[in-house]
């Protein structure tokens, strides 16, 4: 019932960054989430310690928990190993899907195209991270799986604290063209915009605005 409870507090934890609903330097009171969640302090504890191995939150000695705030170094890092792990993700999804798990992505796509036209920010965000952990879903691969929402949970901190403009429209046609090129069963093109999706995604990141407003 404890690791029940401690999964669900840092399911809720994280939904609620990679929503945007906490922002990143956002202080975690240990008492006022034992009270929202109806827990003990020690199960809200254990679950700020399992996200702060994720990189989500750090915790610092006698100040307390907060929400992570990755710098450029770190955040350039996690784009880098999101392109190694997923360029050899989407070879081994041409290699191995079949039409139905084709059609698994297509109907995320749709799902996607009716969030970023409606004004549904937290499920045109989740939607948009899920399209890549989808695949390795796809795949049955449990370890890459959990592996990409780690990565895209802290993809989506970053892109809060870093991201100029909301690129929500461009990601989602980029998806498309990924899907599209995966279902010709042309491999080389659909690494080729991958890696453009996410260089793209890195590139719309103003690394030097936020450090002017932090110095």
């Amino acid at each position: 019932m404890d690791s029940t409870a401690t999964s669900f507090i840092v399911e809720s934890l994280t939904r609620a960054i990679v929503e945007h609903r906490l922002q990143p330097g956002a202080k975690l009171v240990e008492q006022k989430l034992a009270d929202q969640y109806g827990v003990s302090r020690t199960l809200v504890r254990q679950a700020l310690y399992r996200l702060s191995q994720n990189r989500l939150i750090k915790i610092e000695p006698a100040r307390g928990a907060f929400v992570a705030a990755p710098s450029a170094a770190e955040a350039k890092q996690v784009f880098e190993v999101r392109r190694m792990l997923e360029s050899g993700m989407v070879r081994a999804f041409v290699a191995q899907a079949k039409a139905a798990d084709i059609k698994s992505l297509q109907t995320h796509i749709a799902q996607e195209k009716l969030a970023v036209q409606g004004d549904d920010v937290p499920g045109r965000t989740e939607l948009l991270g899920d399209f890549h952990v989808r695949m390795a879903q796809l795949l049955h691969n449990d370890v890459l799986a959990q592996m990409l929402t780690d990565l895209i949970s802290r993809s989506a901190l970053i892109t809060l604290m870093y991201q100029t403009s909301s690129a929500a429209a461009h990601s989602h046609e980029e998806h498309e063209a990924i899907v599209k090129a995966i279902k010709a069963r042309d491999a080389e093109a659909a690494v080729a915009l991958l890696d453009a999706h996410l260089c793209n995604v890195e590139q719309a990141l103003n690394f030097k605005q936020h450090n002017a407003l932090n110095p």
